[in-house]
């Protein structure tokens, strides 16, 4: 057990040493963005002392470093600092609401990206795995074959492709699911699943190639093995020898491709959010650059990496507790 927790231990400071660079290659990549916020807000008739004036409120006029690291110093507090756009609203209207904070922004956009890919791995996860365990079954058969060639077409076609081909046939010829999600606050969980529903099938087809495959090629690499001959030889049908056998020795494999999968549906949901304008984080990610909102970029950016390195550290851990060959490495 002690093992273990050593090696739990390791995985959790190397994710944090990861997530401290990652912070870097964002603060450096977000403020070489080319064009300026104080430019775009007044317009290209502004005098350089408003625009400086502008920088000097935002504190754009202080050298990168110290504005690295007091974002970071917030960062590490809950602060994820306030949103220029917002501010600079509030500043010309007099008001200043809660809601100039890049948390309050994020907030609910989050929650609302988190309720996709929820929707999205109810669908995603059992699917794959059955339809890998049904491939390794009945492999060099025609549905295997009609499968790999589904789920290969699908994981081949970019993602604004294939939820445009899903609103022209469940939206625009059978009008069965909205072509728009228009998620609001206060909104019954029926309504919102049925406005889900058509992104949710888009990132299904896009994530459900990869759980697929790497399910049904971690079960027939384990056919071969001396256990799975001598249970046959014992007489067991061949999907008990899959489902009972093979399946719990190839769960390591299929952990990780599955939370590499669902980190995916958290930092890849960019295009599709902005297809169906759900409402989520990809969207906000999209409209904060278009006006140059750095804390907001910086935030959504953080949160992407910060999720994948999560996701990806739960998979190592899970692959570990699931693997005894992991937990006791010679």
């Amino acid at each position: 057990m002690g093992n273990v927790l050593t090696i739990i231990a390791q995985r959790l400071m190397l994710g944090l040493l990861t997530l401290l660079i990652v912070s870097v290659v964002i603060f450096a990549a977000v403020n070489a963005l080319p064009g300026d916020f104080a430019q775009t807000v007044l317009g290209q008739g502004a005098t350089p002392e408003a625009v400086a004036a502008i920088r000097q409120d935002l504190g754009l006029d202080r050298s990168p470093i110290q504005r690295y690291f007091d974002w970071l110093g917030d960062a590490l507090r809950g602060d994820l600092g306030t949103s220029f756009a917002q501010a600079n609203f509030a500043s010309y209207t007099g008001t200043n609401s809660g809601a100039t904070t890049v948390a309050a922004q994020i907030g609910p956009r989050f929650a609302n990206t988190m309720f996709l890919a929820m929707v999205t791995a109810t669908i995603a996860v059992p699917v794959s795995i059955i339809l890998g365990v049904l491939a390794a079954l009945y492999r060099n058969t025609v549905f295997d074959r009609a499968a790999n060639i589904f789920t290969l077409s699908s994981i081949s076609s970019p993602e604004f492709f294939l939820a445009y081909i899903l609103i022209l046939l469940l939206a625009v010829l059978n009008p069965l699911l909205p072509p728009l999600s228009n998620i609001y606050d206060g909104m019954a969980f029926s309504e919102r699943l049925e406005k889900s529903l058509l992104p949710a099938l888009t990132l299904t087809l896009v994530v459900t190639a990869h759980m697929m495959r790497m399910t049904r090629a971690a079960i027939i690499n384990l056919l071969a093995s001396p256990y799975i001959e001598m249970a046959r030889l014992k007489g067991l049908s061949p999907a008990r020898v899959i489902v009972k056998h093979a399946l719990p020795n190839a769960l390591a494999p299929i952990i990780n491709v599955v939370a590499l999968n669902l980190a995916y549906l958290i930092t890849g949901v960019v295009v599709v959010e902005v297809v169906f304008v759900y409402p989520g984080i990809g969207q906000l990610f999209v409209d904060s650059v278009k006006i140059r909102d750095i804390p907001v970029v910086q935030a959504c950016c953080l949160i992407f990496a910060t999720a994948y390195i999560l996701l990806n550290l739960t998979a190592d851990i899970m692959s570990i507790l699931s693997n005894p060959r992991l937990r006791h490495p010679k």
